[in-house]
C-alpha cells in the first residue's frame, strides 16, 4: 500500500481577503447569535483601532472539492459582522481588505469552541481603574470613550465612577471579599475615608441598600417632601449640591446642603402665610416646616354663608333651572353637549354658595398656619386663636366687677339695701343637698344625662373648655402622629377631620349656646354628635409592654364590624420595609407556604417588593391589625 503525500500544513498564514468574499462557517461552536449590542461595540472598536485581532478562517471548498475563491470565518464571526455593519454604515468598502490568519489544519469546529472555552477575560477592577487612567491621563470624557469602546456614555461613567472608590476597597473587590453591589453601593460618595469608616462599621447587615443610607444618612433623598416642595432647579440656583447615583434608581438623588433646604422650605412658607394673611384679611399667621398637633389653640371653624334675598332667590332659580332639565331628559336619555355643560355650571354655582365660610368677625379675631404637607405641598391651616387674643367672657368681666364693687365699699355694708351675704359654710352646704337632688332626679332622666353628658363632650371637643358644664367629666384626645407618621393622610383621619369639621360648622361658637342648640338636634343627630367625641376619646396604642390580654378596643372592633382592609394595606412602606428578612418570610409561608423557596434568595430590597406585591394586593393583614380571636371558654 503506497501512501499518498500529505498535503502541507497551512497554519498561521497571514492572508488578506475581500470583506466581501468572508462568509459565516456552518462548523462554528458557536449557535446563539451575537447580541446587536456587541456587533455595535466591535464596529466602534473596528473604527477607531482597527482590527486587533484577524480573524481565523479555511478556504471554502465547492461539493467537488475545490477551491470557491471564498473563505469560512472559523473564529471572529462577530469582528465579520462588524467589519460588513461598518461596510453597509459606507465606512469602509465591501471589497476592503481584510487582514485574516489562513488555518486549514486545525479542525474548524474544535478551535471555534476553544477560542470560547479558553478565553479569560480581565476581573473588572482592573478594567474601572484602566478607564480612570485614561479619562487622567489622556483628559478623555466619558462620550469619547464610550465612541472608542463602543459603549454607552453612562456605562463609563459608572465604571469610571466604580475606579474612583476607595483603592482599599477595590482591592476587597478583587479578593472576593466585596460583591460588585456592595462596591457600586459605595460609589455613591467620593470620599474614600468616609467609605471605609462605614465599611469598617459594618456587621451583619452588609446589604448595598444599607450601605447607601448610611453614606447618605446626612443627606435629603430628592424623594423627601422638602426636596419636592423646592425642586432641584431652585436648590441648586442657590448654590446646593446633589448627589446622584448612577447604579440604582436614586429618583433624583440627594441634596447634599440640608440647611440650605430647610431655609429655602421655610422662606418659601413664610411668603406663602403673609400673602395669605393680607389676601384674606387674617389677624395673624404664622409659618412652619411641619403641623404644630399640640398647638394648644382653640379652633374657629367656617359657618354656611348667609346670603340676601337677591342671592337667595338666584340659586333658587339656579336650583329650579337644573331640576327642569334633569326632567325634561327623562331617565335613560343623555344630555346634548350644551345641557350637560350647563349643568356643571349651575352644580359649580351652587355648591360654592354652599361651601363654608370664615366671616370678618372670625377673621380679625383668629389666624392660620402654613407648614409643609407630606407631599410636599403647602397645607394651610386656618381659625385658629392665640390665647392673648382671646376675648374675655362675660362672667370674668362680671366677676371683675363685683370684685371691684367689694373692694371700694365696706365689708359690713349691705348688697342694694338687703342683707349682708350668706356665709360661705351655708352657701356650700346649700349647694351639697341641691346636687345631691340634682343627681338623683337626673338617674331618672337618661334623655337629660344624655343631654348633659353631650353637652361637657361637646364643648370639650370644639374648644369651649370644661367651665360651662357641672359633670365631672374629662374628655382626653391622644396624637397619633409621634406613633405613626403620615398618618394624617389616611382615609380614617380624613374622615373623622371631615365629620369634626361638619358638627363644627353647625355649633356656635358661643359656649353660652351650646346648650341651647343641642337640645334642638334630632335624637339621631345628637347620637352621631356623641359617637363623634366619644371616638376621639378612644385610644388603643399597644407598645410591647402593653400589647398583652384582651383591651376593650378588641370588643368596640367586634360591636361596630371592623375590617381594616378598608383603611390599611401592607406596603414597603407601611410594613414589609421594616422587618427583617426572616419576618417578611415568616408572612409570605403564613399566606402562601409555597412561595417561600422562590422569595428565599432574593435580596432584602427585591424581597420587600415581592412580598407587598403577593400579599398587599390581596388585603393580608398582619396579626395586630386582624380580628381579635374570641377569648378562651
Amino acid at each position: 500500500m503506497t501512501m499518498q503525500p500529505s498535503q502541507p500544513v497551512q497554519r498561521g498564514v497571514e492572508i488578506h481577503v475581500p470583506l466581501s468574499k468572508l462568509k459565516a462557517s456552518p462548523r462554528n461552536a458557536r449557535r446563539t447569535p451575537h447580541a446587536p449590542t456587541d456587533i455595535e461595540s466591535l464596529a466602534a472598536s473596528i473604527a477607531v483601532k482597527g482590527l486587533l485581532q484577524p480573524p481565523v478562517v479555511e478556504p471554502e471548498r465547492s461539493a467537488e472539492g475545490g477551491e470557491t475563491g471564498a473563505y469560512l470565518v472559523t473564529i471572529g464571526e462577530g469582528r465579520r459582522q462588524a467589519l460588513r455593519l461598518l461596510a453597509k454604515r459606507k465606512q469602509i468598502s465591501k471589497t476592503a481588505p481584510v487582514r485574516c490568519l489562513l488555518d486549514s489544519d486545525n479542525d474548524a469546529f474544535e478551535i471555534s469552541l476553544d477560542e470560547n472555552v479558553t478565553r479569560f477575560a480581565m476581573h473588572p477592577a482592573d478594567q474601572f481603574e484602566a478607564f480612570r487612567d485614561l479619562a487622567e491621563t489622556k483628559g478623555w470624557s466619558a462620550e469619547e470613550i464610550g465612541a472608542r469602546f463602543g459603549i454607552t456614555a453612562h456605562t463609563v461613567r459608572q465604571r469610571l465612577r466604580l475606579g474612583a472608590v476607595s483603592p482599599n476597597l477595590l482591592r476587597l473587590y478583587r479578593d472576593g471579599e466585596l460583591g460588585l453591589d456592595q462596591l457600586m453601593a459605595f460609589a455613591v460618595t467620593d470620599d474614600h475615608a468616609r467609605q471605609e469608616q462605614v465599611y469598617e462599621q459594618l456587621s451583619y447587615n452588609r446589604s448595598p441598600s444599607y450601605i447607601r443610607r448610611v453614606l447618605t444618612e446626612a443627606e435629603v433623598p430628592a424623594t423627601d417632601r422638602r426636596a419636592v416642595f423646592i425642586g432641584p432647579e431652585a436648590y441648586e440656583a442657590a448654590g446646593g449640591r446633589i448627589r446622584r447615583d448612577l447604579f440604582a434608581e436614586d429618583q433624583g438623588g440627594w441634596f447634599e446642603d440640608v440647611g440650605l433646604l430647610e431655609e429655602l422650605v421655610l422662606s418659601a412658607l413664610r411668603t406663602e402665610a403673609e400673602r395669605l394673611r393680607l389676601a384674606e384679611g387674617w389677624r395673624w399667621a404664622e409659618s412652619l416646616l411641619d403641623y404644630p398637633h399640640d398647638h394648644g389653640l382653640r379652633r374657629l371653624y367656617p359657618h354656611s354663608p348667609a346670603h340676601d334675598d337677591a342671592t337667595k332667590a338666584r340659586l333658587k332659580a339656579l336650583a329650579d333651572e337644573y331640576d327642569g332639565h334633569i326632567a325634561s331628559l327623562g331617565e335613560d336619555a343623555e344630555a346634548p353637549p350644551e345641557i350637560e355643560t350647563r349643568l356643571g355650571e349651575i352644580e359649580a354655582e351652587l355648591a360654592a354658595a354652599a361651601a363654608p365660610v370664615f366671616d370678618d368677625e372670625q377673621r380679625a379675631l383668629a389666624g392660620l398656619l402654613v407648614s409643609l404637607g407630606r407631599d410636599g405641598k403647602v397645607r394651610v391651616d386656618r381659625g385658629f386663636v392665640r390665647p392673648q387674643d382671646e376675648p374675655p367672657a362675660p362672667e370674668a368681666e362680671a366677676a371683675e366687677g363685683a370684685d371691684a364693687d367689694r373692694e371700694e365699699g365696706s365689708g359690713e355694708a349691705e348688697v342694694d339695701g338687703g342683707p349682708k351675704p350668706l356665709p360661705e359654710r351655708l352657701i356650700a352646704d346649700l349647694a351639697a343637698h341641691r346636687t345631691a337632688a340634682l343627681r338623683d332626679r337626673l338617674a331618672e332622666h337618661p334623655e337629660a344625662a344624655f343631654l348633659a353628658l353631650l353637652h361637657v363632650l361637646v364643648q370639650q371637643t370644639f374648644g369651649h373648655g370644661r367651665g360651662g358644664s357641672c359633670l365631672e367629666i374629662t374628655l382626653t384626645h391622644t396624637a397619633l402622629e409621634p406613633y405613626a407618621e403620615g398618618i394624617a393622610d389616611t382615609p380614617a383621619v380624613e374622615a373623622i377631620e371631615a365629620r369634626h369639621a361638619h358638627w363644627a360648622a353647625r355649633l356656635p361658637e358661643s359656649r353660652d349656646a351650646v346648650w341651647t342648640a343641642l337640645a334642638q338636634l334630632s335624637a339621631e343627630e345628637r347620637l352621631s354628635l356623641l359617637a363623634h367625641c366619644v371616638s376621639l376619646s378612644l385610644n388603643a396604642v399597644r407598645t410591647r409592654s402593653s400589647a398583652w390580654g384582651r383591651w376593650s378596643d378588641d370588643d368596640l372592633a367586634d360591636l361596630v364590624g371592623l375590617d381594616m382592609r378598608r383603611y390599611w394595606q401592607a406596603t414597603p412602606q407601611s410594613y414589609f420595609g421594616r422587618l427583617s428578612k426572616a419576618q417578611i418570610l415568616a408572612a409570605v409561608a403564613e399566606a402562601h407556604p409555597e412561595a417561600v423557596a422562590r422569595l428565599d434568595g432574593l435580596k432584602k430590597d427585591a424581597l420587600v417588593q415581592a412580598a407587598a406585591d403577593l400579599l398587599g394586593a390581596e388585603g393580608w393583614l398582619p396579626p395586630l391589625l386582624r380580628p381579635a380571636a374570641a377569648p378562651p371558654a
